[in-house]
């Protein structure tokens, strides 16, 4: 068996642990818990059972691999400085960020200490434990915090008893916090229903596994054995169908920021998100960084809320209901898309696709689509934009590298295989994004499929493939005939006033005067190649809804079924006439009316029309 590690003594304590044993050490655990990742997302079920406290934790301490922990560090305190920053950064999800306060409230402690000898590691953990609960409205026993609270305890009895060195401490706590961990089902009924620990917990518990492999074992014990399995006797799977609680619908949505600031009060903050009706709140960080985590009817109410205090950045929402009913699908294929994508909701539950939100930024500040900012209220500042004259207007931009990321790793920790179809690579880099997120995961379990087109013709293709992987077809089966119906899946938009293009200088200033003299309005389709490109001018002002679907109806088959949405940029009187008079000229297999989003509406303007179709699937079959 190999020894203790050999680290570099500090003169006055030879025991005292050094920055490089415990970057070394927080590698090693940092890893265990990643390997993890799948069994603690199998036995997450609380505070919902949404199947992703795993990923979260290893997202967490991931961030750190790739940064603090991915620098050489001669003394403690900067060491864990950096550490406690960029975890308070990087922290996802209700373990994560309580981990990451946890971390923080360490390193507050130890900020300036070259080596911990066993009093002060006593006293920074203690104080890391303090503030991860300080850090929730509401603590909960049985959760992580009661495994933190125990390895706190077990060393400062150590601290007392034992001497200088902090290892021996180290191994009594660990004893200490594996029993603790035991003991949760006992403290929550939730869990002993479901017949396993706090995933949380078992985190936590892993984390100082994997540091104390590396103690006893040196940099050959940093590879991982053991796991979750082993902690739980065998009962991982399905834990929260067998403690399924449904997902308060009032409280949907798990929503993360960080907050920037100076002189943020924690306790103010807490009282103003409480305001809002937020549940599961945890405030992780300090003064002038502040993760906040909460689940919310609405995440734009808690990041305006938040905006109070400071710059929101990093903004997350996660949809809580979807994740659910994504873990209780059987299926093989799960299919994910964007929200440039208008798919009706209740498509999007009934077939659980999940959707991946687009950025938009209206006066100066970003928002997620759909999720941080409705489209009914997109369109409200919009016009508030417009009628502001020189006012900035708003712009979207793809989702971010995280977004996918997270996204993707979810559903492939419930499902062998995913899909994404996005939007239209020729005219946005979103499905660039997606693919290099995917080569990163495996790309051997990801496919990512131009649509070649946006809006309702991209909801049209993630509404069909969703349908054939609840039909249990495997991925080559929904791939090829996403590729069958990729030329059928047809969309034109109506544009009733193009000065916002104008303004945006997406068309030139000259022909805003021209179409208003000539009395044109334009009509614009998605090509071959995934560009919108302009089709036609049609002489309609006041019944234009109604020359647009005739103009459609005349260059479309009155044989064919098909499946039809109708989208309207803030118009929808005009979507109701467009729908209504293709019904009379088509068969219309089944339709969809809805609200077309910032994808289409930021260059589209306000009262634009989008048709999109495609052949019924009874057709060429």
């Amino acid at each position: 068996m190999p020894g203790p590690v050999d680290v570099p003594a500090d003169a006055s304590n030879p025991a005292a642990l050094t920055a490089p044993a415990l970057r070394l050490a927080l590698v090693a655990g940092a890893r265990r818990v990643i390997a993890a990742r799948d069994a603690l997302n199998r036995i997450n079920v609380f505070p919902v059972a949404d199947g992703d406290t795993g990923s979260n934790l290893a997202h967490t301490l991931g961030s750190l691999l790739n940064g603090a922990l991915g620098r050489r560090s001669r003394h403690i305190g900067q060491l864990l400085t950096a550490v406690g920053d960029e975890a308070i950064d990087g922290a996802r999800g209700n373990s994560g960020a309580i981990l990451a306060q946890f971390l923080y409230g360490l390193a507050e402690h130890a900020r300036n200490a070259p080596v911990l000898d066993s009093a002060t590691l006593a006293a920074a953990v203690r104080r890391g434990a303090d503030g991860a609960r300080a850090a929730l409205a509401h603590p909960v026993e049985g959760t992580i915090l009661s495994v933190i609270d125990a390895f706190a305890d077990a060393l400062d009895d150590a601290a007392r008893t034992g001497g200088n060195d902090p290892r021996a401490g180290f191994a009594t706590a660990l004893l200490c916090t594996r029993r603790a961990l035991a003991a949760t089902p006992s403290q929550m009924p939730l869990l002993r229903r479901a017949g396993v620990v706090d995933a949380g917990a078992q985190g936590f518990v892993d984390l100082l596994e994997g540091i104390a492999e590396f103690v006893d074992g040196g940099p050959r014990a940093m590879r991982i054995r053991g796991g979750v399995e082993a902690v739980n006797d065998g009962v991982v799977a399905d834990a929260a169908a067998l403690a399924h609680d449904d997902c308060d619908p009032e409280h949907r949505w798990c929503t993360e920021c960080l907050l920037l600031g100076n002189g943020i009060r924690r306790e103010v903050l807490r009282d103003a998100l409480d305001s809002i009706d937020a549940e599961s709140l945890v405030l992780a960080g300090g003064a002038t960084r502040m993760r906040v985590h909460a689940h919310v009817a609405s995440p734009q109410r808690l990041f305006d809320a938040c905006a109070q205090f400071g710059t929101v950045e990093s903004m997350k929402a996660d949809d809580m209901l979807m994740q659910q009913i994504s873990q209780a699908s059987a299926v093989r294929v799960a299919i994910a898309t964007d929200s440039a994508a208008d798919l009706p909701e209740e498509l999007a539950q009934r077939l659980a696709i999940h959707v991946v939100p687009v950025r938009v930024s209206v006066d100066g500040r970003d928002y997620l689509d759909k999720v941080g900012l409705s489209t009914a209220e997109f369109y409200r500042r919009m016009a508030a934009s417009a009628a502001g004259g020189n006012a900035p207007l708003p712009t979207t931009s793809q989702p971010s590298p995280g977004d996918f990321r997270r996204s993707f790793e979810f559903l492939l920790a419930h499902h062998p295989q995913l899909l994404y179809i996005g939007v239209s690579r020729a005219v946005s880099g979103t499905v660039q994004a997606a693919e290099h997120v995917a080569q990163r995961l495996g790309g051997d379990r990801i496919r990512v499929f131009d649509s070649v087109n946006a809006a309702g013709g991209q909801a049209l293709l993630a509404w069909r493939a969703a349908e054939l992987a609840a039909a249990g077809r495997d991925m080559a089966e929904i791939a090829a005939e996403l590729e069958r119906l990729r030329p059928l899946t047809l969309t034109w938009a109506m544009a009733r006033d193009i000065s916002h293009a104008v303004r945006g200088g997406r068309i030139p200033a000259w022909a805003g005067p021209m179409v208003r003299l000539s009395g044109l309005t334009p009509v614009a389709r998605f090509r071959a190649d995934g560009r919108l490109g302009v089709a036609a001018g049609l002489l309609a002002r006041r019944r234009a809804p109604e020359v647009f679907a005739r103009y459609l109806a005349r260059r479309l088959s009155a044989s064919t079924r098909w499946r039809l949405i109708v989208g309207h940029c803030d118009a929808l009187a005009d979507g109701e006439r467009v729908l209504w008079e293709l019904s009379r000229r088509l068969l219309i297999a089944q339709a969809h009316l809805v609200e077309t989003g910032p994808a289409i509406g930021a260059h589209a303007g306000r009262g634009a029309l989008v048709v999109s179709l495609q052949p019924a699937p009874d057709q060429g079959r």
